[in-house]
């Protein structure tokens, strides 16, 4: 009996260090603030950015490569159905995609293929449509899912999310409905980069510890823009010297999004159930008699960490990371990417689907609402797209609103769109079209509202 006791306390001595070693250094290389060439940025984030200058100026063939090769073997394991590929899990999710992601890939391939050579169609290739997907986004993405696939681990398995879920369930799951641990995605991303946060959600997704609602919620909300990408957008509308008023309000018309969106169609129609469509069981976020928050929250995540069997189990499982998203996600990347970009730059679609905000911008005082109209649907083919047509708009208060709209907007196919398309998160393009509208409805009011005081 006394045997039986020791083995089960949580904090004996190797299953505690196996947690906090790991954890805190998954901490802090996901969730440090440090400063990076004047940046405010993340570890993984400058660690990305140091195979970019490694590799620079191979990168773009690289994923050129990648995209291709994955068209190729895709098309071929789909026809031939190879029983090496078949009859292996891993493999055959990455290269036996269903019939509508065959062709996403496929047209990947062909849009990364006209734009590395040149070739094809100008529309497709040109700087502003594919270029700006192939040369300065995929590159990027590509260094960040290297680092952070392979470091994702620290915060997935040694228990870290399982003690911070403990702590944080009283602040969201009241405020936001959600488990404690999506807090950290949200901070991840808020720190770091949008596309991080996507990864680890989509992970956690897999691993059943969110519900398709909470997967889907977290996904198209918590994915935040980081400091330093909002920065770059305020600067771009030439309002840099406002940087703390409009990141101020980008929080506060965020936290309002995240309160009111996940309460209404589409998210709130999504099933409460995991990938394998159990149920969550109502009490799996109850503290049992004798403990508090944070000693449960101890036990739960030494637990965790205690199943660890080895660190290569660990190591595999973050190549299995890295590759699922390299190989997996950049594709869907290039393909829808470069297909809205098109839309953006060549058709009127989105300044015909603009028109109707004219009455909604002209109702919240908004200066030179027609032009502003003109920039409104367009972020959801890239998030800069709309402070990029805002430069040349006279009024400050505009290219505020703008600025700070295009942030708060968050789901844009160019990236954060594509990436949760191309993840195993339950969304389809059009729920999160719906989404992009809601979230511009109910923050641009907000953030005309703040922009009314400031000027």
């Amino acid at each position: 009996m006394q045997n039986q006791t020791t083995s089960s306390v949580p904090t004996k001595k190797s299953s505690f260090l196996m947690f906090l070693i790991p954890s805190l250094i998954g901490l802090f290389l996901f969730m440090a603030p440090i400063t990076y060439n004047g940046d405010i940025t993340i570890p993984v984030a400058v660690l990305a950015k140091s195979i970019q200058s490694v590799f620079d100026g191979y990168l773009v063939a690289m994923v050129t490569t990648i995209i291709g090769f994955m068209a190729v073997a895709s098309l071929l394991t789909k026809v031939l159905k190879p029983s090496f590929i078949t009859s292996n899990g891993f493999l055959n999710s990455l290269f036996n995609p269903t019939i509508p992601w065959l062709i996403v890939r496929l047209v990947g391939g062909i849009c990364v293929l006209f734009t590395f050579f040149q070739i094809g169609p100008k529309a497709v290739w040109e700087p502003n449509t594919g270029g700006l997907v192939l040369n300065d986004l995929l590159p990027v993405l590509f260094s960040v899912f290297i680092f952070a696939g392979l470091l994702l681990p620290l915060l997935l398995n040694f228990g870290l999310l399982e003690l911070f879920g403990t702590l944080l369930s009283k602040i969201m799951r009241p405020v936001f409905n959600l488990p404690g641990r999506s807090a950290i995605d949200c901070m991840t991303s808020w720190l770091g980069d949008g596309s991080v946060g996507i990864l680890l959600t989509s992970k956690q997704y897999e691993n059943r510890f969110y519900t398709q609602r909470e997967a889907a919620v977290v996904g198209t909300t918590f994915s935040a823009v980081s400091i330093t990408f909002s920065l770059v957008v305020i600067a771009q509308v030439e309002l840099e010297h406002m940087f703390l008023p409009f990141y101020l309000t980008v929080c506060l018309a965020g936290i309002v999004a995240a309160v009111i969106i996940p309460r209404l169609p589409p998210l709130s129609w999504k099933k409460d159930q995991f990938i394998d469509g159990t149920e969550r069981n109502a009490d799996s976020e109850a503290i049992p008699q004798g403990y508090n928050t944070f000693t449960w929250g101890l036990e739960l995540a030494v637990k965790k960490a205690g199943e660890v069997k080895s660190i290569k189990s660990v190591f595999v499982d973050g190549v299995k990371n890295a590759v699922d998203m390299v190989f997996g996600v950049l594709p869907v990347v290039m393909g829808l990417g470069t297909l809205a970009l098109v839309a953006a730059e060549y058709t009127p679609v989105f300044s015909i689907l603009g028109q109707p905000f004219i009455p909604f911008l002209e109702l919240l005082g908004v200066p030179e609402a027609v032009e502003a109209s003109q920039t409104i649907v367009v972020g959801f083919a890239d998030m800069f797209l709309p402070a990029i047509l805002a430069a040349s708009i006279e009024s400050d208060m505009t290219r505020f609103i703008i600025a700070a709209m295009s942030v708060t907007q968050l789901i844009y196919m160019s990236e954060v769109g594509a990436l949760l398309l191309g993840s195993k998160i339950p969304v389809n393009i059009f729920e999160l079209f719906v989404i992009f509208i809601l979230r511009t409805l109910i923050t641009l009011p907000v953030i005309a509202g703040v922009a009314h005081l400031i000027f």
